[in-house]
């Protein structure tokens, strides 16, 4: 097969569940003339270096997930979006190898429609860190804390939605509190929150 990557090969050796149906995944992808790649430990498609669709597996599913698929056409309504939070990348789910055989057509239909939205040159409007919830006790921490709120503010966009969305899935105020009172001091020092 043509366009496979030696480099990605261990991914699919390694894989315990969704084995085949990774590889008949990988067969139809690699049909569609995207070159293979490995990002984020999981096998990945581009078209002249610009990620299309990432295969990756979970307990329950296997998926393929399309970066941009906010934006593409979705006339069989298959394409999922993993949590309300998900800005820009739609998944399409598959639980055994018939599915995906069943699909192949329109799978091979979506990927297309992929590569089109990405010649295309179609960015996703990303909601600004100002249009998250931004928990009351944040706010307060905000007045309370010199320098705190010039900190935040000094924060790439990634990194202000990364901590509002953390400290907003908290459901008990103790709990927001809590949260919040760990990473002042990652903030303060121009942190996110995984750095």
């Amino acid at each position: 097969m043509s366009g496979m990557n030696p480099a990605v090969d261990f991914y699919f050796r390694k894989a315990d569940q969704w084995k085949a149906e990774f590889e008949k995944l990988r067969t139809i992808i690699l049909e569609c003339d995207l070159s293979e790649e490995l990002k984020w430990g999981h096998p990945c498609y581009a078209l002249e270096g610009s990620n299309i669709v990432l295969m990756h597996g979970f307990k329950e599913y296997c998926a393929l997930l399309f970066m941009k698929g906010a934006l593409m056409q979705d006339p069989n309504g298959i394409l999922v979006q993993q949590t309300k939070n998900v800005q820009s990348a739609r998944q399409i789910r598959f639980t055994n190898l018939q599915e995906i055989e069943a699909m192949e057509a329109v799978l091979k239909a979506y990927v297309a429609e992929a590569v089109r939205v990405e010649k295309a040159g179609l960015q996703v409007e990303f909601k600004q860190p100002t249009d998250f919830e931004f928990p009351e006790e944040f706010i307060d921490k905000l007045e309370e804390i010199p320098g705190l709120q010039d900190a935040f503010e000094a924060l790439t966009p990634g990194r202000q939605r990364g901590y509002l969305l953390y400290f907003s899935g908290a459901k008990q105020s103790k709990t927001r509190t809590a949260r919040i009172e760990k990473y002042v001091p990652h903030i303060l020092e121009g942190k996110g929150i995984n750095d």
